[in-house]
């Protein structure tokens, strides 16, 4: 592999998802999975790089069908190892965790945020499929901001920002604590009992988002939790040393007077986690279970994990506004 793809992941990544495929695959559809694996392009720019592949030899066109890999695109796939990908998630992750600014004490500074693209004709539908998870409290913030002059946003689609939980883990380390973000899972929640995992991914041993993997393979019942409160839910993990238990507990009072939500008990160490005498758990529900109620109603989103930063300000009371 030349120098310059091999510094270019979104360029493997189309190759990879070639070689997965069956069939030949047209920009559109390899935009939506590039979006699956964390990587937002619009249909123009996959043309883009499938035009470079084109010339390199490594894709060809099937008349309007679409393209597939070359022999040598497919001796490229092959060759390009996973575990160029491992780590790749955790550590944008941790990175926007780093950037997040906010303070509970004074509910002001910046969040970390994930952004959706709905097409234009979807939107009524996915809003309201967002405000049912809001109104149940089961969003990591239970608002969001619809906006439609991001450069993002392809045509025809509009954005909407929901806030990631990794602000959380930015606001425990800005208060000395130290966070490691751990596991992605699919948490069972029930009127009559307590919530407990049912599966759980690391983050540091996975090439594509976990919880992606949990929407697209219809492992939740996030509708089925928002209307009878008995459901599966989204959720993730951290840990923190078990000796800062009490400012991890008012780092989570703070954030919950600023509208940010939790599960029961704080989400600290009320789970079937493995205990450890020095480390304890803090879990917190995942800003993508608004978009998981979205898919489950047969709407198709794509979603960028982790997008960037935004002042808490201007989408803490934003909800249907642009």
């Amino acid at each position: 592999m030349s120098p310059e793809i091999r510094s270019e992941r979104k360029y493997l990544e189309i190759l990879r998802i070639l070689a997965e495929s069956h069939e030949p695959l047209g920009a559109k559809r390899l935009s939506e999975k590039m979006a699956e694996r964390g990587f937002v392009l619009s249909d123009r720019a996959v043309q883009y790089y499938l035009q470079y592949l084109d010339e390199t030899g490594f894709t060809k066109k099937v008349g309007n069908r679409g393209r597939i890999l070359t022999e040598a695109g497919t001796a490229e796939s092959e060759r390009a190892l996973v575990d160029e990908r491992i780590g790749f998630i955790i550590s944008r992750l941790e990175q926007l965790a780093f950037q997040s600014t906010f303070d509970p004490a004074t509910g002001t500074g910046s969040v970390a945020y994930n952004l959706s693209f709905v097409r234009e004709e979807d939107l009524g539908g996915v809003t309201r499929a967002f405000d049912e998870v809001a109104a149940a409290g089961y969003g990591f913030l239970n608002t969001y901001l619809i906006i439609d002059s991001d450069p993002r946003i392809p045509k025809g689609h509009t954005g909407i920002m929901t806030a990631c939980s990794v602000t959380l883990d930015g606001v425990l380390q800005k208060m000395g604590i130290p966070a490691r973000l751990e596991y992605a899972g699919r948490i069972a929640v029930a009127v009559d009992g307590p919530a407990r995992f049912l599966d759980l991914i690391g983050y540091r041993g996975t090439s594509v988002d976990p919880l992606h993997l949990f929407i697209s393979a219809g492992l939740t019942s996030i509708n089925r939790l928002v209307t009878t409160r008995s459901g599966v839910a989204l959720a993730n993990v951290r840990e923190v040393p078990a000796a800062a238990e009490d400012r991890v507990k008012e780092a989570v009072r703070l954030m919950t007077e600023s509208g940010f939500v939790f599960p029961a008990g704080g989400g600290i160490g009320e789970f079937n986690l493995p205990e450890h005498p020095y480390r304890l758990p803090v879990v917190a529900f995942s800003g993508m279970n608004m978009v998981g109620n979205a898919v489950e109603k047969g709407y198709a989103l794509r979603t960028e994990i982790g997008a960037g930063n935004i002042p808490f300000e201007k989408i803490a009371d934003a909800t249907g506004s642009r």
